[in-house]
């Protein structure tokens, strides 16, 4: 190994200092000139939810890319390789974020934010841009490309148009079906191959994928893949005991691996069967009012990508607790320790969500629109 001498390394730290500082890249001249938003509502925490959505949904850079190249050829901009879904980093999140702006509109009609986002949904859902992600799907030796994460919050964006009621969601249902058509027979496919479940806390989980895709097939009313999906979950983990809760979370955890475990059995047992079968799988759960039995996450760098994750476990639990009491008998002694528990994981994951790091703000309002309007929740 050749070693720097001592000019040459104080020549090197020398250019260093003298280096002018980073300039942010030049806009496009035909990129859509930035819209000013209105300040957040007081008192309206989703308002800031709603925001940080609309900063990143067509955001291209900083960018993640998941992407199987075939050839030369295949080389592109995340624009180029993902017409609707290139901004918030990556693919799911900006499939996600998409995902929140129409929650906003479904669950606030009388967002400041309205016009903005019928502005982003249109320019992201057009006929050309939809194509443009089917071809990048059903280019060969890309079956896995977001599964199963991205493509369970794509059904859960179809999900979410289809309950909508402003005028433009039909039109862009049907511009999205084809999309959604091939994730559908894709996703089908892949369950007559998955032999185990997925179990870390990450993307690949399986538990949590599989709860979106049992929401997105009871408001479709398809009952076949409603069956397949149930059938897996119940092969799964009908039988599990005992989940080491204590283990919780891994140090890049944004989900749960037991409790969302339980938060999809709630969606496949009835609700005497659930209660049994919980009693035998989280076997921790006080049958007290006491609040201290699961900590909150901690985050230590919130700069930090992989770190940040334990603020979405924080919001993921709070909907995960929330979802197994609401489906437990009235008299049922856990409910109040499984509220107090997610109402302290809600209050630190809420806190947690800004727009100071890119890291986190890109993705953790989408947690937290889920958590804070209950849409995990039937009936609401």
């Amino acid at each position: 190994m050749r070693v720097l001498g001592s000019l040459a390394v104080a020549a090197l730290i020398g250019l260093s200092a003298c280096k002018p500082p980073e300039t942010p890249p030049v806009k496009p001249a035909d990129a859509p000139a930035e819209i000013v938003l209105p300040e957040p509502r007081e008192g309206v925490v989703t308002d800031r939810f709603a925001k940080l959505a609309l900063s990143c949904v067509h955001r291209e850079y900083p960018n993640k890319i998941s992407h199987l190249m075939n050839s030369a050829a295949d080389a592109g901009t995340p624009s180029q390789l993902f017409p609707a879904f290139h901004g918030c980093f990556d693919w799911h999140s900006s499939v996600h974020g998409h995902w929140l702006l129409v929650r906003i509109l479904n669950t606030d009609p009388e967002t400041p934010y309205r016009a903005a986002i019928l502005a982003a949904l249109s320019r992201s859902f057009t006929p050309e841009n939809i194509a443009g992600e089917l071809a990048y799907f059903e280019a060969p030796d890309r079956a896995s490309f977001e599964r199963p994460y991205g493509a369970a919050w794509f059904l859960q964006l179809m999900t979410e148009l289809r309950q909508a009621d402003f005028p433009e969601a039909a039109g862009w249902v049907d511009t999205l079906q084809p999309l959604e058509g091939f994730i559908r027979t894709q996703t089908m496919d892949w369950l007559t191959k998955l032999a185990y479940p997925i179990r870390i806390g990450t993307h690949n989980q399986t538990a949590f994928a599989f709860g979106l895709m049992l929401d997105w097939a009871d408001e479709t009313g398809d009952s076949a893949f409603r069956d397949a999906v149930a059938a897996k979950a119940r092969a799964f983990h009908a039988g599990d005991t005992n989940c080491p809760l204590g283990y919780e979370p891994s140090g890049e955890d944004f989900l749960s691996p037991c409790l969302m475990e339980a938060d999809l059995m709630r969606r496949v047992l009835t609700p005497e069967e659930f209660a049994t079968w919980l009693t035998a799988f989280l076997p921790q759960i006080p049958a007290t009012e006491q609040t201290d039995w699961l900590a909150p996450g901690i985050v230590l760098d919130p700069t930090d990508g992989k770190l940040v994750h334990l603020d979405g476990v924080n919001l993921s639990r709070a909907w995960a607790l929330e979802g197994i009491a609401s489906v437990l008998p009235a008299e049922d002694a856990r409910i109040p320790a499984l509220r107090a528990a997610a109402a302290i994981h809600k209050a630190t994951g809420i806190a947690a969500v800004s727009d100071a790091h890119y890291s986190g703000s890109h993705w953790l309002a989408s947690f937290a629109t889920y958590l804070e309007t209950r849409r995990g929740i039937a009936g609401e």
